[in-house]
């Protein structure tokens, strides 16, 4: 069986392919300028080419007519490709990436709209954050929600593409290597905000698995692809996939963000909120006070 099969679209959406191709150019045409170490490199097109697999393939399939493969999928969608994506700090090659004449015209009188600024200073918010990023996985899989979204298209691919934006943007808020400012919290406040995400995922993963009744019956109406497993199982391995996997991956950025403090604290990088009155008023008191005054 010719392997590339699995490869072509189940359900083709235009709007997966202008989104990868025009993040894979601009990435490749900013490595260089922004020189992006091989390891960066891999990570940033692991984490693309998961994504267009998880969207954009026959697989597709499979996570419309089983509960444990529409997991995985989400998986992909909201943990590892946008975790991988983030971890690859790809801000400086894609920015790199887009021509300075485009930049100047048309990027940067977007970002600093008072509406963008307004939007991302609201989802960015450390709370805000994890109640989007948590939020969203309880939201999507409650049980008349869920049915609807695997019934209509259209609401199928908003409940893909959400997951996608919200790991893309939780990722990058806890993942960032910078200390604050210019990144949006201090690495501490990272650390707490990815550790936040882990009860609630462990909560929902266990009640999903120990339900003692079928809660998604929308795929055995639909038909299951895989008719040897029960029910129940694929909804119990369904339920390990949020329980296990998805906060492992919130322990694996919690550690990380947790390195990139340690660093920059090690580096005298960390700025001390009591430091730069002290020293003002240092500088004040060393200056000689002017003739005929105290």
């Amino acid at each position: 069986m010719n392997l590339l099969v699995w490869l072509e679209p189940w359900e083709f959406s235009p709007t997966v392919v202008v989104a990868v191709v025009v993040a894979a150019v601009l990435f490749a045409r900013g490595v260089s300028k922004a020189k992006v170490s091989i390891a960066r490199q891999l990570s940033f097109w692991f984490g693309l080419i998961a994504l267009y697999v998880a969207l954009h393939t026959r697989l597709d399939y499979y996570f419309e007519h089983e509960f444990f493969m529409h997991r995985a999928q989400h998986l992909v969608l909201h943990h590892l490709g946008p975790f991988f994506i983030a971890l690859s700090y790809p801000g400086a090659a894609i920015r790199a990436g887009i021509p300075f004449s485009w930049r100047q015209r048309f990027v940067r009188p977007v970002l600093q709209t008072r509406v963008v600024r307004a939007t991302l200073d609201v989802v960015m918010h450390p709370v805000v954050a994890v109640v989007l990023f948590v939020g969203l996985i309880y939201f999507w899989l409650l049980s008349s929600v869920h049915f609807v979204a695997m019934l209509d298209w259209r609401l199928y691919r908003v409940m893909n593409w959400s997951m996608v934006i919200d790991g893309l943007l939780f990722w990058w808020l806890v993942l960032d290597s910078r200390p604050a400012p210019p990144a949006r919290l201090a690495p501490g406040r990272r650390v707490l905000v990815v550790i936040a995400a882990i009860p609630p995922q462990i909560v929902l993963g266990a009640f999903i698995f120990f339900s003692p009744r079928e809660l998604y019956p929308v795929y055995s109406i639909c038909g299951r692809a895989f008719t040897w497993l029960s029910p129940m199982r694929d909804q119990q391995i369904g339920g390990l996939l949020v329980w296990i996997p998805g906060s492992m991956m919130s322990v694996i950025g919690a550690l990380i963000a947790l390195r990139h403090w340690m660093r920059l604290s090690g580096r005298a990088r960390l700025r001390d909120k009591h430091a730069a009155p002290v020293k003002a008023a240092s500088t004040v008191n060393s200056h000689p006070s002017p003739a005929g005054q105290p």
